[in-house]
């Protein structure tokens, strides 16, 4: 992450975030003063995630982001779900770890640590910082007995397959998906003995005359826990209740969460939801069909990569939308977005190595109220791009100051532009069939020719390397990029 100074936040504007319960914008007032406490619900570790999924952890940093540079202490956490999530999110089906291990003939653990640190790198290529904890559901399990233990008996009750929520045990049950009305959802499958419909699995006991990988005992017979059931413990356990905010996909919306929720009225004995705020990014659309993991080689981070673009291409992409804008994906807008980042760091390279100072200029300082503003208003992060370009091409501006106005930008979107060089974006696509020491020596070859004005041997060489997938730039530094078919 790029390096920012430290800047007055007491005269910025106040942090205001949009709140899915109240479907309205809230003032940001943290539970305890000066810090902040977020959950964001990680991944699922039975595949590798594709773009779709990752977007929620670029949204969910650029707000961890956001509250660092308004200057709360930040403790963030991130779990990673090892068990207990099945294949349908409307509480039915199979276990995805169990489904993967059992398809692979695979040890479930090794599955769960493989895609694990899928994740991670993904995580990584993105430049998403690590959060304060990444919390592996199959630590909790003890914890999530003594939770359920601790409701069961007035929120809970029991069918052959486990233990079972009784929904309309608590209030107002699915006001965060707007359950019973118009604008609501609802994808729960029935269960032969469930008291209502939505009613959802806190344990599930292991089937007779099977076994599972992955199983504990419990009151209620040898199973393991709902996927629900993970996140309320392991966010009370980790943060407390109750916490700042709670991030997650706008499909979290509809049955997870409601169904957190619900577990944390139960175990608080109040109507509080655990979170002060709940947040959700909306869906990255992909019009051919490969978002889906169902579908083979699908949409994923090293697939981009395999293709010749920087990952950070994909970060800016996100950035361009707002994170509650339905987003679609294209390998055209991906490239646009990928343009637009050479760009950026073109124009920032000319005081990538000056020191920072103070920042004291009116034209800076009155840019960065406006990125306040822009950053506080529910995290719009496509306007504080175009703030972060209109600083990088400020002419007759002092190297030390732009530096700093540029670093204390970056932090928030974490583009890393005042570390990355135009050759780091030069990514090798999987498929390129010329070696770059091969290019090289074609381009001094090329060079040769046209000092000797052979502009036929000249032109035949440049035509030889855009055959290969490379693009001559003359009059370019970096001399030579990467020509990539959309």
């Amino acid at each position: 992450m790029t390096d920012a100074p430290a800047l007055p936040r007491d005269s910025g504007a106040p942090l205001k975030l949009f709140d899915s319960l109240t479907r309205s914008l809230e003032a940001f007032e943290p539970v305890h003063p000066g810090e902040a406490r977020v959950y964001s619900c990680g991944p699922t570790v039975y595949n590798f995630p594709h773009i779709g999924n990752m977007r929620a952890y670029v949204f969910a940093d650029t707000l961890g982001r956001t509250l660092s540079y308004k200057g709360y202490k930040l403790t963030h956490v991130i779990n990673i779900t090892d068990v207990g999530h099945l294949t349908d999110d409307g509480d039915a089906g199979e276990d995805k770890l169990e489904k993967a291990a059992a398809e692979k003939v695979q040890s479930i653990w090794d599955i769960a640590r493989h895609y694990t640190e899928a994740y991670w790198a993904d995580v990584k290529a993105l430049n998403i910082r690590q959060p304060a904890h990444w919390s592996i559901a199959t630590d909790y399990v003890p914890q999530m007995i003594e939770f359920a233990k601790a409701i069961a008996d007035k929120h809970c009750y029991e069918l052959d397959g486990g233990l079972y929520f009784d929904t309309t045990s608590v209030a107002d049950y699915g006001r965060l998906a707007r359950h019973g009305t118009d604008e609501g959802e609802s994808r729960i499958d029935p269960v032969d003995g469930k008291r209502h419909p939505a009613d959802f699995a806190i344990w599930r006991k292991t089937p007779a005359g099977e076994t599972r990988q992955m199983e504990w005992d419990s009151p209620w017979g040898r199973g393991a826990p709902g996927w629900h059931l993970e996140c309320s413990v392991m966010s009370e356990a980790l943060l407390g209740f109750p916490f700042d905010i709670h991030t997650g996909g706008i499909d979290h919306r509809e049955i997870h969460h409601p169904n957190e929720i619900a577990q944390n009225q139960a175990h608080s004995c109040s109507d509080a939801s655990g979170a002060r705020i709940w947040m959700h990014n909306n869906f990255l659309v992909e019009r051919s069909g490969k978002m889906s993991k169902s579908s083979g080689e699908f949409l994923r981070v090293q697939l981009l990569i395999d293709k010749g673009y920087h990952p950070l291409a994909y970060r800016l992409m996100c950035l361009q939308a707002h994170y509650r804008s339905e987003l679609e994906f294209s390998w055209e807008g991906l490239g646009a977005a990928f343009t637009r980042l050479k760009r950026m760091v073109m124009a920032v390279a000319p005081v990538r190595d000056a020191e920072t100072a103070e920042v004291i200029d009116q034209r800076l300082t009155e840019l960065l109220a406006k990125f306040d503003a822009a950053i506080s208003d529910d995290l719009n992060t496509a306007v504080a791009l175009t703030l972060l370009e209109e600083a990088a091409a400020m002419k007759k501006i002092d190297a030390s100051q732009k530096r700093a106005t540029l670093a204390a930008i970056d932090a928030v979107l974490g583009l890393d532009l005042l570390s990355v060089t135009r050759a780091d974006l030069r990514v090798r696509p999987k498929a390129a069939t010329i070696a770059e020491a091969e290019i090289e020596a074609t381009l001094i070859r090329r060079k040769e020719a046209r000092a000797a004005k052979d502009f036929a041997a000249s032109d035949a060489l440049r035509d030889e390397l855009i055959a290969a997938g490379v693009e001559v730039m003359d009059g370019d530094p970096i001399g030579w990029d990467w020509r990539l078919d959309t």
